[in-house]
């Protein structure tokens, strides 16, 4: 593994996020075992999702910078969402969260970059 991933990196994480997402989404669409035939969606897209996401990290991006861009993008999507499909509603406190964990990402992609571009100058 390199801490120099691949542009290639970048769509199965995409991909993975969206999997990862749908699966969450379809695990409340479900209604416990209500209408199971959701839970395959759960099932195929966590499997989907971690998958690619082993994907991501074999094409060279660090673990920290993809399991926080996967797992915090999923966050903030589901949150979105949720109040789209099933009206779920977000206080104010809530969507400072969303902010803070937007930022975070963020600040984890950008010092990935400074760190990579310290050591290319040495």
């Amino acid at each position: 593994m390199t801490d120099h991933p691949r542009p290639s990196a970048w769509p199965p994480l995409l991909i993975a996020i969206a999997l990862e997402v749908t699966a969450t989404l379809s695990l409340r669409a479900a209604e416990g075992f209500t209408h199971p035939l959701w839970l395959i969606v759960v099932a195929v897209g966590y499997t989907g999702s971690l998958w690619l996401l082993s994907v991501v990290l074999d094409r060279g991006m660090a673990v920290g910078v993809a399991y926080g861009i996967w797992s915090a993008v999923g966050v903030v999507l589901t949150a979105v969402f949720g109040t789209m499909l099933f009206g779920e509603v977000l206080g104010p406190v809530q969507l400072i969260g969303v902010g803070v964990i937007v930022v975070g990402v963020l600040l984890v992609e950008l010092g990935s970059h400074a760190r990579e571009s310290t050591e290319a100058a040495s």
